[in-house]
């Protein structure tokens, strides 16, 4: 059996929410209405600096979100083990942080998203105050357990998310095989309306949950016209930061105007490149998603050519 880092499963599951965030809330809270939303988990760490030490090994992933016609807080847990421990105290703790950073009503939710079949309810609420009328003050959370849906009822939704949630869920009697092709087709028919973004994710959450062949999985996505997408980390990050650098330094030439400035532009444009790749991979580091030793691997290049670049730019403005 294929062992599984939590850390990376858990960046996926994170990954896979802020992909298909609006397909997220319509699946687990029909009745709830959303409006606009954006992320804030940067400024939450960027607030609370401290606590960086304390938060090592939580995934978390927190929203400024409309529900209802109103902005509340949203703070979601991600939890990849349902039996160790009770985290409810940790996520009251969350709550009162987010809270204070933007003094707005908090939605707190854990998502658990391991294999254990829970024999009984884990708790969803935490004891944090007392008074003389009312007694115990109690803060409530939703819980949402992957593994309790069937991925036969999964594959079956015309969600994106939903069928990809199916190689998570509750797979007894369903054929694996089965499950990625009906993925596969789902995404042939949506790819012009998926950015590369989403299509990356999709390639690297079907490699992990996938539990057939690799040969299998490849011969699925060549049926489906599938095969010739970028699949791999390194091409996305390269693609996406050069596509940044050129914008960037043909904007930056045009505005000198002249032929020094169009090649200072370049190469300004080049570096930006390269940094935007660097933020990527430091990014896909920080969620799990990349091992210290990928990223290192990737980013020696990387800097080396900044440097170099960097030297360059300083003869030109010499």
């Amino acid at each position: 059996m294929k062992t599984i880092n939590p850390k990376s499963h858990d960046a996926l599951v994170k990954w896979l929410i802020t992909s298909f965030t609006e397909e997220f809330f319509a699946h687990y809270f029909p009745n709830i209405t959303i409006g606009k939303y954006s992320f804030i988990d940067k400024e939450f760490i960027s607030k609370y600096e401290a606590l960086k030490e304390s938060l090592k090994g939580d995934l978390f992933l927190l929203m400024e979100v409309e529900t209802d016609g109103k902005i509340r807080e949203l703070a979601i847990q991600i939890e990849h083990q349902s039996a160790k421990e009770d985290i409810s105290e940790r996520i009251f703790e969350y709550l009162c942080y987010v809270w204070l950073l933007k003094k707005k009503p908090v939605w707190s939710m854990v998502i658990y998203t391991d294999e254990a079949v829970w024999k009984k309810k884990v708790p969803d609420q935490f004891c944090y105050a007392f008074s003389r009328e009312n007694h115990e003050q109690v803060f409530r959370f939703d819980v949402i357990k992957i593994k309790a849906e069937k991925s036969s009822d999964m594959i079956r939704k015309h969600s994106l998310l939903c069928k990809l949630l199916a190689l998570k869920a509750d797979d007894t009697g369903t054929d694996p095989e089965f499950l990625l092709h009906e993925i596969y087709q789902a995404v042939a028919q949506m790819k012009n309306g998926l950015d590369h973004d989403r299509l990356l994710l999709i390639h690297q959450w079907t490699d992990f949950y996938k539990k057939v062949p690799d040969e299998t999985i490849g011969k699925i996505r060549k049926e489906v016209g599938m095969e010739v997408i970028e699949t791999t980390i390194s091409e996305h990050v390269f693609n996406q930061g050069v596509l940044h650098g050129i914008m960037r330094g043909k904007a930056e030439g045009k505005t000198e105007g002249k032929a020094e400035g169009k090649a200072e532009g370049e190469i300004r444009g080049k570096i930006e490149s390269i940094r935007e790749q660097i933020a990527n991979l430091e990014n896909l580091h920080n969620q799990g998603i990349l091992s210290k030793q990928q990223t290192d691997m990737m980013l020696i290049p990387l800097r080396q050519k900044l440097n170099d670049l960097t030297e360059q730019l300083a003869k030109i403005a010499v």
